[in-house]
């Protein structure tokens, strides 16, 4: 069923059922494909549903129409409901549409506004998702990795990335990063793959997650390659005015793969203050 679905599409289905089970929901409904949309694609959300926190807002929202129930193992087989199936129907005509070979996330996005009675597409339309504009950008080859403009979809990437460091949310970390990618904290140990980022999440969040910490973006530079890199500086104010201030630049290399950017390297170093 999922051959033509890129990576990130299988995951969003993977964090559905995962969510699903959360809930303790016997069947993956259309709300728990938002809430897997909303883990996995961040960027996506971003650009066409507009600002996010970690989604913290629609989760709200979600918990509010639902009733959770006790936790279903995640060994258990938890099947699509109905409505879900045609959103993946519909996915898979609008990439038919669309002439893409793939079905990627955008194509889930644009199945569930196929389902406007669905609580997903309410949830959406409420916060003015717009179907036909997402249609029309993709229909006019609107990604990052066609135009310059895609810089802007990095830079999304990027400020929703720093506001969770800043926010402290453990949970999400691990979505930012490919694969395969790394975090090199201030000492020097590193942290190699998305499982191992995801276990040692609140340890590497612990830093930037303080009151005394404050941010800025010194720089950032586009490679032709699907490549942005960013310097961003961490500054985080003196406990008394007996101490100095101390500075960390944190160094992030993201790629374009898979429909989405994604951080294979984030290194933190000191700065040595004069």
């Amino acid at each position: 069923m999922f051959e033509r679905y890129t990576e990130k599409a299988r995951r969003v289905i993977f964090f559905a059922r995962y969510e699903a089970s959360q809930y303790g929901s016997v069947v993956i409904d259309t709300e728990h494909i938002l809430l897997g949309l909303l883990r996995e694609d961040k960027a996506l959300m971003h650009r066409h549903v507009g600002a996010i926190q970690s989604g913290t807002e629609i989760r709200t929202e979600v918990e509010r129409v639902i009733q959770r129930g006790p936790p279903i193992p995640t060994s258990a087989e938890v099947p699509l409901s109905g409505d879900s199936k045609k959103i993946l129907k519909f996915a898979a005509e609008e990439a038919d549409r669309l002439a893409h070979r793939h079905i990627g996330t955008e194509h889930v996005l644009l199945g569930i506004f196929r389902l406007p009675d669905s609580l997903a597409a309410k949830l959406l339309l409420a916060r003015g998702a717009k179907p036909e504009t997402i249609r029309e950008q993709l229909a006019k080859g609107f990604t990052p990795t066609l135009i310059s403009v895609g810089s802007q979809a990095a830079l999304t990437t990027l400020d929703a990335f720093l506001g969770l460091l800043k926010g402290g949310t453990s949970d999400e970390l691990a979505n930012f990063f490919d694969e395969k990618g790394q975090f090199v904290d201030s000492s020097g140990k590193c942290w190699s793959g998305r499982s191992e980022i995801e276990k040692a999440a609140e340890t590497l969040l612990a830093p930037f997650a303080k009151r005394n910490a404050s941010f800025r973006i010194e720089d950032t530079t586009a490679v032709p390659s699907h490549t942005f890199v960013a310097s961003v500086l961490w500054e985080f104010a003196a406990a008394s005015t007996d101490r100095g201030r101390s500075v960390l630049r944190m160094s992030i290399v993201m790629v374009w793969a898979d429909e989405a950017w994604a951080i294979v390297l984030a290194q933190v170093t000191p700065v040595a203050l004069s």
